[in-house]
């Protein structure tokens, strides 16, 4: 008589993530990425799993208010820090001024990719206002502005394969007071 041989689940650890200003506690295997553990475990559906690779972007969330490709770290990495997804944006009853913008704009087509672009909008207007320069940068120790070369480098990490850019930097320039 053969005897099975079972297998032991993994070992998991204790994780607590301050999700849209909710304190959320769990218990995840240490290689669960932030992304799947706001999709699978949270059940946070806005933020996409596009590429898995950190390609494209529409994983893209906000750690601390910086941005980050959720799909390439892992959960247990940001134990204890804050963590905002599209759902902390706004409501369907009071939008963020970037999700009325990118309505307004036409700033998606098939819609895959909008949370991903406008979490990763927020976080690059702040840059913009806390002075960072990027690779297209004129002045480096000037005042920034959201240009279209501006928001177009610094947007870089996300795709929309509609190919709605036009629309997505008028959304983002309208925002930021730059009317296109």
């Amino acid at each position: 008589m053969k005897s099975e041989q079972t297998i032991p689940p993994p070992p998991t650890l204790p994780v607590r993530l301050t999700v849209n200003g909710i304190p959320r506690d769990l218990r995840l295997d240490p290689r669960v990425t932030l992304l799947d553990a706001l999709r699978e475990h949270l059940h946070l559906s806005g933020t996409k799993k596009g590429c898995d690779h950190g390609q494209c972007g529409a994983c893209t969330v906000l750690i601390a208010g910086r941005r980050i490709n959720s799909c390439l770290t892992l959960a247990v990495m940001h134990d204890g820090e804050a963590v905002t997804t599209i759902e902390g944006l706004g409501s369907p009853d009071a939008l963020h001024p970037l999700q009325a913008a990118f309505i307004e704009h036409d700033g998606f087509q098939c819609g895959y990719c909008t949370a991903g672009q406008i979490t990763s909008a927020l976080a690059m207007l702040e840059e913009i206002a806390a002075g960072a320069p990027s690779h297209v940068s004129a002045d480096l120790l000037g005042a920034m502005t959201a240009s279209e070369a501006e928001i177009r480098e610094r947007m870089s990490g996300n795709l929309c394969r509609c190919a709605a850019y036009p629309n997505i930097v008028a959304a983002i320039r309208d925002v930021a007071g730059n009317d296109a």
